[in-house]
């Protein structure tokens, strides 16, 4: 069930990350609702598939190249953003990798560095882009990628860089609420859990065989879905609910997309 084709009907959205996976099914959720999207992804070649996929379908899209931990470069999408549009009321700030897993010990500052500058940094310089823009449209909604690993699950061991990356984007989005909230601009922030994306085959593991913890889950994983993982449509859904005038009086959350699995881990 997708949502109203008209509800964000007049909005413009922003999509880090926009060239595969979640980023991709968000992008194109929101467009199909309505709103003009600009697809940012590092890679040209991937924003551009997207973007074009979704005026074939009848929709709105901007193609735009940027990697987020380079300031210039969100300067730069937002600026054409507000050349195409005049305006910004939704911000994704989805762009995230999993990067390397391994023992504290053999984890190297390099790797933590790499994790750290993708998934928070990238966070915190795609909002601090796109803020003054969302301020002069008099408002908006900005939706922040997190994750249930290190907010609510410790199970994985060997990612400690990458499941301190995604607990400073939970604080990193309360923090951002209180203060933006006198300027009518929403910041929430979705945890998934298991969901089928291509994000798995591009982390790096090393040596974690002895870190392996003995734990035994009942019937599966994922207590909602007997065991199988989510979909990139159902987490698609819920950044349209939070890009939608349906959560206007909610700022300052985290929400669990994980049929129940991180209570099971946590």
């Amino acid at each position: 069930m997708n949502p109203p084709v008209d509800s964000l009907a007049g909005k413009v959205a922003l999509v880090t990350g926009a060239g595969s996976g979640l980023g991709e099914a968000s992008a194109r959720m929101l467009a199909a609702s309505g709103a003009r999207v600009a697809v940012v992804d590092r890679s040209a070649e991937s924003a551009g598939r997207v973007a074009a996929a979704i005026r074939e379908q009848g929709g709105e899209a901007l193609a735009l190249t940027a990697d987020v931990r380079e300031e210039a470069t969100l300067a730069a999408a937002v600026a054409a953003v507000e050349q195409h549009w005049q305006r910004l009321d939704i911000v994704c700030a989805n762009a995230g990798i999993n990067g390397t897993w391994a023992p504290v010990d053999d984890l190297t500052p390099e790797e933590w560095d790499e994790t750290l500058g993708v998934n928070l940094k990238g966070t915190f310089l795609t909002v601090r882009a796109c803020t003054p823009l969302l301020k002069r449209s008099g408002g908006g909604s900005i939706i922040i990628t997190s994750s249930g690993v290190g907010s609510r699950m410790f199970t994985q061991t060997g990612a400690s860089a990458y499941a301190a990356s995604k607990a400073g984007q939970v604080a990193f989005g309360h923090m951002t609420a209180l203060e933006l909230a006198r300027h009518k601009i929403r910041v929430n922030t979705i945890c998934p859990g298991a969901f089928r994306s291509n994000i798995m085959s591009e982390t790096k593991h090393r040596n974690l065989k002895d870190l392996r913890l003995p734990v035994q889950l009942p019937g599966g994983s994922v207590p909602l879905n007997e065991g199988r993982s989510g979909s990139a449509e159902q987490i698609a859904r819920l950044v349209w609910y939070l890009a939608s005038d349906l959560s206007d009086y909610i700022t300052g959350t985290e929400i669990y997309i994980d049929g129940g699995q991180s209570l099971l881990m946590g």
